[in-house]
């Protein structure tokens, strides 16, 4: 059994491997490196999807790997049309500008070690829902189901933050503010928060006292709130608002909760 889910690990991270470097291929070919995260994201669902269906021996799929399959398709799809339409309207990505800048002529080859190291980084994303997809016995249990609403809560979540963000920015009267309404409010970055929040639906299908394997589900939650409070969600994007809101960002910021949402300060 350990060589099962070994080499699934193996198989999934040559598979984000090979389509990171695709990711940098677009790159740099279109020059807009916003490309790179819808790609991130379609890529983390083919491959999720696919580990969830990874057969365990010559049985077919059961309906906890059908289900499993099914959130991470859900998610990669709304979150990657989502990106792609953004990344469409713009040139370039200022996050991923910024990399480019300080890289200088070193730029091609910074940004595809960068990219293959984000490669890397989603492999406990992926190997947590393969771990979840094949949790013993072929019955759905309660776990399941509470594993689902939490996905889609979390996929609410973050698409009424996207909404609320999209139409503030389509006032013109809101030119250089920086939002604050609805979910912005209680945290300046709600959409990361709920993207956070839909990863914790892999533990709860997954962990069991009977089911060791099940604890590598936690890896999801915490790598993600890894990557987007640490690494390329929160810092890249605060530093660059800025520059360009500079005190307005800063007040926003001395009043409201960076992740969680919590009530502003007065």
């Amino acid at each position: 059994m350990t060589v099962f889910y070994l080499t699934a690990l193996a198989a999934i991270a040559a598979a984000l491997s090979v389509l990171m470097a695709g990711a940098w291929v677009v790159q740099q070919r279109t020059g807009n490196s916003g490309w790179v995260d819808t790609i991130w994201t379609f890529s983390l669902g083919l491959v999720g999807a696919g580990s969830a269906l990874w057969p365990a021996g010559d049985a077919a799929p059961n309906a906890r790997q059908w289900l499993v399959a099914a959130l991470v398709a859900v998610w990669s799809l709304r979150l990657g049309v989502h990106i792609a339409i953004r990344t469409a309207a713009i040139t370039d990505d200022p996050r991923y500008a910024a990399f480019a800048k300080e890289w200088g002529v070193d730029s091609p080859r910074r940004m595809f070690i960068f990219l293959q190291n984000q490669g890397l980084g989603s492999i406990p994303l992926v190997f947590a829902i393969f771990v979840a997809a094949h949790v013993p016995g072929d019955a759905l249990r309660w776990q399941d189901v509470l594993g689902a609403l939490i996905l889609f809560a979390g996929i609410a979540g973050e698409s009424l933050a996207d909404a609320q963000l999209k139409s503030f920015r389509g006032d013109p009267a809101n030119k250089g503010k920086v939002c604050d309404a609805g979910l912005w409010r209680w945290s300046r970055h709600p959409n990361y928060f709920f993207e956070w929040f839909g990863w914790l639906a892999y533990p709860v299908i997954g962990l069991s006292l009977t089911y060791p394997w099940g604890l590598a589900t936690l890896l999801a939650p915490v790598f993600m709130y890894w990557i987007l409070v640490h690494v390329t969600g929160i810092p890249p994007l605060e530093a660059q608002m800025l520059r360009s809101r500079g005190a307005r960002y800063a007040d926003y910021q001395a009043r409201t909760s960076p992740f969680f949402p919590l009530p502003p300060h007065a």
